[in-house]
């Protein structure tokens, strides 16, 4: 029987183990084994002549013999049952040693295990932060060390461009042939492009006469670029038979019937036209063309232009021109992409452009009711720790006013956005500090209002934490192909212990909330880093306070915020390096903080007219305080229904806008408002209310005026209609004329002429003017000056 103690849950369950079975049960199994061993034994007793005996004491000695041993047996198996429990305690007694024993070791496993990664991860991180610096020291825009160099080879040859360039980040190289980026995707066969530890190669397989042109290699990082070009002359051989060069071509030979086109003729096929879009879409404007004569050697130039301002090739923007088809397709739409697009095809003959305006309306806010998104994100006066941000006003049509701006600033190469001002800015400029020399930064806004805060805008281009002073303090001398000497006016002006004070110290900037001052360093000013503390005192308090008395500046700008409004302010500023400080720079003139630029006023009176079936031409008058204005708003409204929507997402700078996208027949009305770094004006007066309908002009002017027979007494004359004819029939032509060498017209009809043919009896210049249900449109360009003289040869045909 086991000497565990049953617990009570288990003290009813008669079949839980062997050890817990029933008393009685057990008994009755025991005397059960005593009567079988009884038995076995008088068997025996039988088999062996035992049994026969009739003696008494005989009976009971096997009595006795047959109890002994039945609690002998007895005995030997409560023995046995204790031995088999001792067993079985002593296997789980060791079992549950080994089960802890394994927990242990595994604990300590893991232990170690999370210890070697917490290690790991700590180094890992000082690794990348150690990397981070080093990369900072080493940063530097790209520099050609060995240049590219020209090249004349055989037709047929293969030819080799290689040069080698410096740089961290490493440079990111593009090949150019004759101004065109070179794709070797677009011919593999020709060009094969290697990049290994800094040397840049560019493989022309097979060369033949048309690959005769400049290279040029273009190495780019985000602190600048490098560029490096070469000629390549494509030769070729001169066989038995050919003709001699130009040069040195025998007189008596033919002269060449090849043809030299000087003109190339572009006709727009399919145009793109107004476009609509939204905030974060993608979008291709494409115009297809005929470009006549098309040769390979001899195309035209697609340029492409908003607002009158050059594309290039950008993260935003992707330009494609080939195959009959110029292309701009736009990576990420923002409201800084609108405007008025043109697309221009430049060539020997002159220049063909086709224009259209692209809107781009406001994504959805992610508040129901904020702003839009500020837009046009510019940097300027930037310095070793200091740049001022600006940027544009987003129109508010239907939402509640902008109240104020937070700025975010982000190191290039990192993700992280970090806001640069605790309380929103009111106005639309914000000087930065803090800046870490020699790094760059990209910077974005979003606006706020009573409902929330807006989108963030589109970064802005990178800008560097440098001083642009200092590289004009040094100067560059190549020496040889590679080898060159940085000479710095620091090692010129002498050793300078103590610098002198600055001069020069004026406010640049003055606003409500901040003054930012500037000033020259000294002069000079040694080899030893400068340094500026600035101190300012209240006009009359007679004391002195230190603004930067924590960190010193190392730009010679700086803002000083925390002004109370209202209050005069004067400054001086002192220069120190690592010998000491000097004596402090001349007081300023009295600086109040205020605002210099004061809310405009609203634009005047504001004139709708027809234009087109789905467009209006609005113009209004400039306000009385037009400086410092981004531009202008147009909001239009169906008449009656008191809902107004924004026509532009971006400011124009001009008074007059065609505003698309309308309801033909139905009544709209239109209001202006200006728009500067303070804010928006009040609306302007709306205009009357005008229905959308295409209107009615006068024709534009005939051309191509030809003379086509003349018998000596008169002359019939033939010109091509006009191109536009005002949205009304062309009712018929007037012709003047006019003696050569003389300067008045005359008419020569005075009802109109139905056809575009007429006999004249004089020899004159003639206009021809065509007239519609509106007027007389614009006369032509005056024609040659035809002589009436009969023609001896016939009629051409």
């Amino acid at each position: 029987m086991s000497s565990i103690a049953v617990p009570f849950y288990q003290r009813r369950h008669k079949h839980f183990d062997q050890s817990y079975r029933n008393i009685q049960t057990r008994y009755i199994l025991e005397e059960y084994a005593a009567r079988k061993a009884a038995s076995r034994q008088a068997a025996y007793y039988e088999s062996s002549g035992l049994g026969k005996t009739t003696c008494r004491l005989c009976a009971r000695r096997a009595r006795t013999l047959a109890h002994e041993t039945m609690q002998e047996s007895r005995k030997r198996s409560h023995e046995q049952k204790s031995h088999a429990s001792d067993e079985k305690r002593i296997r789980f007694a060791s079992e549950l040693a080994a089960l802890e024993k394994e927990i242990h070791t595994a604990r300590h496993h893991a232990r170690e295990h999370l210890d070697r990664l917490a290690v790991q991860r700590m180094v890992e991180e000082n690794m990348a932060l150690e990397r981070h610096i080093i990369e900072e020291t080493i940063s530097r825009a790209p520099e050609i060390l060995v240049r590219l160099r020209s090249h004349t080879v055989w037709e047929k040859m293969s030819v080799s461009l290689c040069f080698t360039v410096q740089g961290f980040p490493t440079p990111v190289v593009q090949w150019y042939k004759n101004e065109e980026l070179i794709s070797p995707a677009s011919d593999p066969t020709k060009y094969r492009i290697e990049s290994k530890y800094g040397v840049h190669v560019l493989h022309i397989n097979r060369a033949d006469f048309d690959d005769s042109a400049t290279y040029s290699a273009v190495a780019t990082n985000v602190h600048g670029q490098a560029s490096t070009n070469c000629a390549v002359i494509v030769r070729r051989f001169r066989e038995e038979g050919e003709p001699h060069p130009a040069a040195i071509m025998p007189f008596h030979l033919p002269p060449s019937y090849e043809v030299c086109f000087t003109h190339i003729d572009v006709q727009f096929l399919e145009k793109f036209g107004v476009t609509f879009a939204t905030e974060g879409e993608t979008l291709t404007l494409k115009c297809s063309m005929l470009i006549t004569p098309e040769l390979k050697r001899l195309r035209p130039r697609a340029e492409w232009y908003r607002d009158d301002v050059l594309i290039k090739d950008s993260k935003w923007t992707k330009l494609y021109f080939g195959e009959g088809q110029a292309a701009l397709s736009f990576t990420h739409l923002n409201k800084d992409d609108e405007g008025l697009y043109t697309l221009r095809m430049v060539s020997r003959g002159g220049i063909s452009e086709c224009s259209a305006y692209l809107f781009v309306r406001d994504a959805d806010a992610l508040i129901a009711g904020a702003p839009g998104a500020p837009m046009d994100v510019k940097c300027h006066d930037a310095n070793r720790d200091y740049v001022i941000v600006t940027w544009k006003p987003p129109n508010t049509t239907s939402q509640s006013p902008v109240i104020g701006y937070f700025v975010d600033k982000c190191e290039v190469g990192l993700e992280n956005w970090v806001q640069c001002n605790d309380a929103p800015v009111k106005i639309c400029k914000y000087p930065v500090t803090g800046l870490y020399e020699g790094r760059s930064y990209i910077f974005r806004v979003r606006a706020v209002n009573s409902a929330g805060i807006s989108r963030p805008s589109r970064p802005s281009e990178p800008v560097a934490a440098l001083d642009p002073v200092d590289l004009e303090r040094t100067q560059t001398v190549h020496v040889d192909e590679g080898r060159k000497i940085v000479i710095s006016k620091d090692d010129l002006e002498g050793d300078v212990q103590i610098p002198g004070p600055p001069t020069n110290v004026h406010a640049s900037e003055i606003s409500k909330t901040y003054v930012v001052l500037s000033w020259d360093p000294p002069v000079p000013r040694g080899r030893e880093p400068l340094t500026y503390f600035i101190e300012k005192s209240m006009v009359g308090s007679g004391s002195w306070q230190r603004v930067n008395a924590q960190v010193a500046v190392k730009s010679p700008r700086y803002a000083v915020f925390d002004l109370a409004e209202g209050k005069p302010y004067v400054f001086r500023v002192l220069s120190a390096n690592k010998h000491g400080i000097s004596d402090p720079s001349e007081i300023t003139e009295p600086i109040q903080p205020q605002d210099t630029i004061v809310l405009p006023s609203a634009p005047g009176q504001v004139v709708a007219t027809r234009n087109t079936k789905t467009s209006v031409v609005v113009q209004w008058d400039k306000p009385k305080h037009e400086e410092d204005l981004y531009g202008y708003y147009v909001d239009y409204s169906v008449v009656g229904s008191n809902h107004w929507e924004p026509s532009n997402h971006k400011p124009i700078k001009y008074n007059r806008f065609v505003v698309h996208g309308l309801e033909t027949g139905e009544q709209y009305v239109f209001r202006v408002k200006a728009a500067n770094a303070v804010g928006l004006s009040e609306n302007s007066q709306e205009s009357e209310a005008v229905t959308v309908q295409a209107a009615l002009t006068c024709p534009s002017y005939p051309h191509g005026i030809t003379l086509l027979n003349c018998d000596g007494h008169s002359m019939t004359l033939g010109w091509k209609a006009p191109t536009y004819s005002g949205g009304s029939p062309i009712l018929g032509y007037y012709m003047d004329k006019r003696e050569a060498n003389h300067q008045n017209w005359h008419e020569v009809n005075s009802s109109l002429i139905t056809r575009t043919i007429y006999t004249v009896n004089a020899f004159y210049e003639f206009k021809v003017a065509a007239a519609n249900l509106v007027g007389i449109g614009q006369p032509s360009d005056p024609s040659e000056h035809f002589k009436c003289k009969a023609w001896t040869m016939p009629e051409p045909g």
